[in-house]
């Protein structure tokens, strides 16, 4: 009562990954740039459902720094609400004050967290 299975046809063949690396011509220049140093400075602190703004008595201890810095210190900001990194139309930072400017508030308890990168010359 069983079933044979009929291997007469031979297992179709697979190819091999093909990987092409570019060849550099002998006595070209090549241009490296070092990586940049940057520091990055966290803002922690969760929603509390009803408020837009946000300054350092909102921040969570023990996480990241106390303080927002202001945009002339920094290169640039992200901004995540509950895991999700926001538009910047969404948010405007000023000195120690962070402003969400959505249709609607966090959720109670989201995270807040507003990431701040200073990238730094050799």
């Amino acid at each position: 009562m069983g079933h044979e299975y009929s291997h007469s046809k031979e297992a179709p063949s697979i190819p091999h990954p093909f990987l092409s690396f570019p060849k550099i011509k002998q006595g070209s220049k090549q241009r490296f740039s070092s990586p940049q140093k940057v520091d990055t400075y966290e803002f922690y602190a969760l929603s509390d459902g009803l408020k837009r703004i946000y300054t350092a008595a909102d921040a969570l201890p023990g996480h990241g720094v106390r303080r927002i810095l202001s945009p002339d210190e920094v290169s640039y900001m992200n901004l995540f609400i509950n895991g999700m990194l926001q538009p910047r139309q969404s948010y405007q930072v000023s000195k120690e004050k962070l402003v969400i400017r959505t249709e609607d508030i966090p959720a109670k308890g989201a995270p807040i967290i507003l990431q701040m990168i200073l990238v730094k010359s050799f």
